[in-house]
């Protein structure tokens, strides 16, 4: 954690943002405020989404199939709920199988060049002790992913311009040195979050006999959280990440 005095906040919100993800739902939990408030200043959000989320279920008997169909439809709903008005992008690469080889990374080098983010967003891959390869190899491809497509003799094959955006956000970082205002717009990425109907048991506890109870403590977890980071430089509601700007 970052002292206060060395934390930065708000960029300008940026002509085009293009957040990177392993999974459905993991960009609404690091970043969903922070993408719907910019979508609301006329940002033009897109979304990569690395994998197929096929694997994101404890049922042993499950169709993985037909969860990774239900998986793109309630990105997105949750991609609605958060403004965005850009491409939401499935690489469909097999759950818990992701790599940052080079199939991958021409793919995220190709997005970052069509696209023309301002800001690109994604998982802090160097954070200790993390379990999940996805999330860190969802985050090498978008830090790699940026090197790539800034210079031009990388993939040279792809035969669009090369781009070099202004900023690199990562979110579930270790060292935490800018936060985003998000005040106001809490309710869009709860709203976001809640769109990933499959994820309800195995990533926020809410059981199909839930009373209501469950999906209350998960509101009030995200919802502490983004008070949790805010309070780190006077803000309400905050998401915080490390911000890497010498691209």
């Amino acid at each position: 954690m970052s002292n206060a005095a060395e934390i930065s906040t708000n960029l300008p919100t940026p002509e085009r943002a293009l957040a990177i993800g392993a999974h459905p739902d993991d960009i609404e939990f690091g970043a969903g405020s922070t993408l719907a408030k910019w979508a609301a200043d006329g940002c033009v959000v897109s979304m990569v989404i690395c994998t197929d989320g096929s694997k994101g279920t404890w049922d042993p008997n499950a169709n993985t199939a037909a969860l990774a169909t239900l998986r793109q439809l309630e990105q997105a709903e949750a991609a609605d709920h958060l403004g965005v008005t850009g491409d939401v992008i499935f690489l469909g690469w097999t759950d818990g199988e992701l790599d940052s080889s080079l199939r991958q990374r021409i793919q995220v080098t190709s997005a970052i060049r069509r696209l023309q983010p301002t800001v690109v967003l994604g998982h802090d891959p160097w954070k200790p002790y993390r379990l999940h390869p996805d999330h860190r190899h969802a985050g090498l491809l978008a830090v790699e992913g940026i090197v790539a497509a800034r210079d031009p003799h990388f993939f040279p094959e792809i035969a669009l311009p090369h781009h070099r955006p202004e900023h690199l956000l990562l979110f579930e970082a270790e060292v935490m040195d800018h936060v985003e205002s998000t005040d106001g717009f809490e309710t869009q990425k709860l709203a976001a979050l809640e769109a990933h109907q499959s994820q309800f048991e195995s990533t926020m506890f809410v059981t199909d006999d839930d009373d209501g109870s469950q999906m209350d403590q998960f509101r009030q977890v995200e919802t502490d959280r983004l008070i949790a980071h805010g309070a780190l430089v006077g803000f309400s509601r905050g998401e915080a990440f490390k911000r890497i700007s010498d691209l």
